[in-house]
């Protein structure tokens, strides 16, 4: 369901360098990592090879599997069937409870693919050029193995944990969000109480002399799907009709398409544009470095709105994306309607943006409808224990890497999480190139055998030492 468009945020994104006390990073060197990673590669291949397209899921399937991981380490695990066919799967390996627990959290189905357009088919897992392909290679099989193998690990070398590992893995996240949504209604007691939690939702890209850099997802904007109807008399259209309903929309939408909600400045934007002032010359540079005060400027605003990469990331955004009126082309249709994907920032109330979108229709035949559930926009704070270790972890592992938080466009299950007190964020330990990112929900998906051997350690070491700060 997430369409992530930050990948030139993070193109332009710095990183906060001030100085912060943490842990040292736990030493892994002990560990003998080339058996792990040899089993990771072909536990992920295997994982891939299981088919969780939704529709329909089958992710039942996919929680055997780890089920069966977790039986064989002998980690408390249990399978939570929602519907038929489709459950989320849940693992906790204890820790002393002195320290709330980490929820590692990531989900078993994947979008559908068409085979026709592939190198290799979609569930095969092939190696090629060492480049592992198959459907979830990068969102989010590979993640969700890696935190499984987190807690193997953890578990066959006897990590001294503060406090409980939980591996959570849902089912539906593409379409409905029903595991997530069943198991907090069903059995908020798994992860109420949790203090962190990390998933999907960062990105973390390579650029050819402008090394890396880490995109920690801390928000994420809401979408809230609206459906425009417009009512006309309908005839023959061989006599145009004025103000028929699909002229009537043309012209509702017209001004739709036209508007630009109002600018709003969101706590993880405004520390965004902070760190962009360190990579931008002048006057731009001063500019982000005092986005509080540059912001209330038309002409910066209008700037900003040229870029899409920024735009979207200081107000509501709107994007026309169905149309649909008469059958035939000679039939002027009484009806015509149309739908849009709006995303609110967080602490965006959708009855207010459907009082505004209304005021800027004005036209009492026209008629407007949310026509999907609406889960209200959040965020999590950059200034705790986990970001820390994130930021500190990633500068060991490499030290010329920028490291930033950022507002993802597209949604992640952290928004059905934050509610229940627990800070989420998005991290991911794989490093690809933007063309490797753009294979994600399309043809080829694909992930670096290097980087599930390298993201296997990263992850490893941010999670033992969160779960010990």
């Amino acid at each position: 369901m997430k369409i992530y468009s930050v990948l030139l945020c993070f193109f332009l994104a710095g990183c906060s360098l001030m100085a912060r006390e943490t842990p040292p990073v736990p030493a892994v060197h002990k560990t003998n990592w080339k058996h792990y990673e040899d089993e990771t590669v072909g536990l992920l291949q295997a994982y891939i090879r299981i088919n969780t397209s939704n529709p329909p899921g089958n992710e039942f399937a996919a929680a055997s599997f780890f089920h069966r991981l977790f039986d064989k380490e002998d980690i408390p695990n249990k399978i939570y069937v929602f519907a038929p066919g489709r459950a989320d799967v849940y693992a906790i390996l204890r820790g002393d409870g002195s320290l709330r627990p980490l929820v590692l959290l990531n989900h078993l189905d994947v979008v559908r693919a068409d085979p026709t357009a592939w190198k290799v088919p979609p569930f095969s897992a092939e190696i090629l050029k060492g480049y592992l392909y198959g459907r979830g290679a990068i969102d989010m099989k590979d993640e969700g193995l890696l935190q499984a193998m987190v807690l193997v690990i953890a578990a066959r070398e006897h990590a001294h944990l503060k406090r409980d590992l939980i591996f959570l893995g849902t089912g539906d996240e593409e379409v409905g969000d029903r595991g997530s949504a069943w198991l907090i209604e069903h059995h908020p007691e798994l992860v109420k109480g949790a203090q962190y939690l990390l998933t999907e939702g960062g990105s973390n890209l390579v650029y050819k002399g402008r090394g890396t850099v880490y995109g920690v997802g801390v928000a994420e904007k809401a979408p809230l799907w609206i459906r425009l109807t417009a009512h006309g008399r309908g005839g023959h259209a061989s006599i145009p009709i004025a103000e028929s309903a699909p002229d009537q929309l043309v012209h509702a939408l017209n001004r739709v398409i036209n508007w630009e909600p109002p600018v709003r400045l969101i706590p993880a934007v405004e520390e965004y544009f902070h760190n962009i002032a360190t990579l931008e010359s002048e006057p731009l540079a001063s500019k982000f470095r005092d986005i509080e005060t540059s912001i209330k400027s038309a002409d910066f605003v209008e700037q900003l709105s040229e870029d899409e990469n920024f735009d979207y990331q200081i107000r509501d955004t709107v994007s026309l994306t169905m149309l649909h009126a008469g059958e035939q082309t000679n039939v002027i249709p009484n009806t015509a309607w149309a739908q849009l994907d709006v995303r609110l920032l967080p602490g965006e109330s959708p009855q207010t943006f459907l009082d505004d979108l209304e005021d800027v229709i004005a036209d009492d035949n026209i008629s407007v409808q949310s026509v999907s559930p609406f889960r209200a926009p959040n965020s999590s704070p950059t200034d705790t224990g986990l970001y820390r270790v994130i930021e500190q972890t990633v500068h060991h592992d490499d030290p010329g890497a920028l490291v930033t938080p950022v507002l993802n466009s597209g949604y992640t299950e952290s928004q059905m999480y934050r509610p229940l007190g627990i800070v989420c964020y998005g991290f991911s330990p794989i490093v690809v190139k933007p063309v490797i990112e753009a294979t994600e929900h399309a043809p080829n998906e694909r992930v670096p055998v290097r980087q599930i051997r390298r993201g296997l350690k990263l992850l490893y070491r941010v999670v033992i030492q969160a779960a010990n700060e």
